[in-house]
């Protein structure tokens, strides 16, 4: 039996944008169960307090979707007792370190040559496009496990924004969940106290300047224009959902309904 948990959210002084995506309303008039997937922003600062918080939750399988540049900026997650942690990188970490640094560490004219005119954003819009191309067997062996034995489960990558918020997405999509529902929890992790601290190396005021600031906002943003890319492309590429389902992620009809027998009310 899951814990049921309030629906006020916790505050956590060392992990951001937790939440609980139980509540959801599916399409055939059913709702995600509370208590059994959450999502959040990576457990590596996790306080004493945060962990004891976490551990409450009778949590199965932590899913890390970070690399290793991530884990290495960033550090390893807390474990928390008894709990699986699954690392299933949604990204290369090859795959943009210099651009990283280069977010960290460029001047005005650097970032605006890297960033500007909509190259920030295109840029956002281009890794979601591929994270549902190329990362369907990560996304299959989730949803597999999920439907198996791993709920309570908790999503997260660095900051529970882009890979934890497609891969949750993706799972709501299996469960029936309405698109206007996905949609809006995955816009949350815009809320002030959910974001992401951006790292940069300079501290001085030119470092966070309001131009550089601006700059760097697509890739710190969840936008409704990078959650319709993937969308756009996983119909481009399999038609609809059933079909990416079932032949993106190997989901059998006996699969998806166990994995909505364990997750919806």
């Amino acid at each position: 039996m899951t814990q049921q948990i309030p629906s006020t959210e916790p505050e956590l002084t060392g992990v951001r944008n937790f939440r609980d995506v139980g509540g959801l309303p599916t399409v055939d008039g059913r709702r995600v169960r509370h208590g059994v997937l959450f999502r959040s922003g990576h457990l590596a600062h996790a306080t004493d307090e945060d962990v004891t918080f976490l551990a409450s939750l009778g949590l199965h399988t932590v899913f890390d979707f970070r690399n290793a540049a991530d884990q290495k900026l960033e550090g390893p997650d807390v474990p928390l007792p008894g709990v699986l942690n699954v690392n299933l990188p949604l990204s290369d970490p090859a795959d943009g370190a210099e651009f990283w640094k280069m977010v960290r560490d460029g001047d005005l004219d650097q970032l605006r040559a890297l960033l500007g005119d909509g190259r920030a954003a295109g840029r956002m819009t281009a890794s979601y496009r591929k994270m549902i191309k190329d990362r369907t067997a990560e996304h299959s062996r989730v949803l597999h496990a999920l439907a198996e034995d791993s709920v309570p489960a908790l999503m997260h990558c660095a900051a529970g924004k882009d890979r934890a918020g497609l891969s949750v997405a993706v799972t709501l999509l299996a469960l029936g969940v309405e698109r206007e529902a996905v949609l809006a929890d995955y816009l949350k992790s815009n809320a002030k106290h959910r974001r992401y601290k951006v790292h940069r190396s300079s501290t001085s005021a030119s470092a966070w300047s309001p131009e550089i600031m601006e700059l760097l906002s697509p890739l710190f943003d969840a936008r409704a224009e990078y959650l319709q890319a993937a969308l756009d492309t996983l119909e481009e590429t399999w038609g609809d959902v059933d079909t990416y389902l079932a032949q993106g992620l190997r989901m059998t009809p006996l699969t998806r309904e166990r994995l909505r027998e364990r997750l919806l009310d």
